[in-house]
């Protein structure tokens, strides 16, 4: 189902695909990235973001995938679907690229103030997903800070890392890890706040594009550099595939009532693709029963 303005959408459909198993729910009303999330929800109910949670809310949906304006989502989600019992606050779980596949890291956003039940929580959710969506049996999870040390950190992280390490819900925890350790393969889950992830995720987004624009330039400066570059075509395309976030597809709210997927504001057909297939997972693994399931005590169902 695609929820926005039909005629925009039956158009693009008639030119491109066959529209026999897509169903187009119009809508009158658009939610703009510059928006006051909560104020646009409540005033715009005929927008394609209300539209959507309520499908999912009466369970005429499975799941929910926008790349819309994100804190419209979260604020949508929160509203429409509530919580999962149990959960004191959702969490936004992203993908990054390691040397050993991926590691995901959350919150990236969803909460720039925590306290060390949210980081707790956060890393039992990140576990269930790994564990289901990603096939990770065991994943490692590792507290974000500013050393390895368990005496390292701020005040929220070294409470955070007492009541994790007791946890009999966590299993192998590691400890600290520094932002290396996010791409390097050490471990599988990384917990922070919000504030904290969001400043990794757009730094790496800077570094990557950084790195990118210096290699373009270092294989374009004379035909030697260029006939290099075909020499390396292979396995610079390999790169690129490797640090291409549309291949993550989207990031998904973790602890909402419900499969919402953020994608990124600027996704292309792959990235929300890939966003799909990660919604389809998550509805297919019944990852949001069984994290009520697990912070309520009645094991994984």
């Amino acid at each position: 189902m695609l929820t926005g303005r039909k005629e925009i959408l039956n158009k693009i459909l008639e030119n491109n695909h066959s529209p026999k198993n897509i169903t187009v729910i119009n809508t009158s009303e658009k939610i703009d990235m510059n928006e006051s999330p909560t104020r646009a929800i409540k005033k715009k109910k005929d927008s394609s973001i209300v539209k959507g949670l309520d499908l999912l809310h009466k369970k005429e949906a499975d799941a929910f995938v926008s790349a819309g304006n994100t804190g419209a989502v979260m604020a949508g989600s929160l509203f429409k679907l509530g919580r999962i019992k149990g959960i004191k606050r959702p969490s936004i779980l992203v993908s990054f690229p390691s040397k050993k596949g991926e590691t995901i890291l959350m919150d990236n956003g969803a909460n720039v103030d925590c306290k060390p039940i949210n980081l707790y929580q956060f890393a039992i959710m990140g576990q269930i997903y790994a564990k289901y969506v990603l096939g990770i049996d065991n994943p490692k999870t590792g507290l974000l800070s500013i050393g390895e040390e368990k005496a390292k950190g701020n005040q929220l992280v070294k409470e955070s890392y007492d009541l994790i390490i007791n946890a009999q819900e966590i299993s192998d925890f590691v400890g600290n890890v520094e932002g290396r350790d996010i791409y390097n393969g050490s471990c599988d889950l990384v917990i922070c706040d919000g504030f904290v992830g969001n400043v990794v995720l757009k730094t790496t987004e800077g570094v990557a594009s950084l790195m990118f624009s210096l290699l373009k330039d270092a294989f374009t400066t004379n035909l030697r550099a260029k006939l290099g570059a075909l020499l390396l075509k292979p396995y610079l395309a390999k790169l690129i595939n490797k640090t291409d976030y549309r291949q993550y597809g989207g990031a998904p709210l973790l602890g909402v009532n419900g499969v919402v997927i953020i994608s990124h504001g600027s996704s292309d057909e792959i990235a929300i693709m890939n966003a799909v297939k990660v919604a389809r997972e998550t509805v297919i693994q019944n990852i949001v029963s069984k994290i009520e399931n697990k912070v309520n005590g009645d094991g994984e169902k």
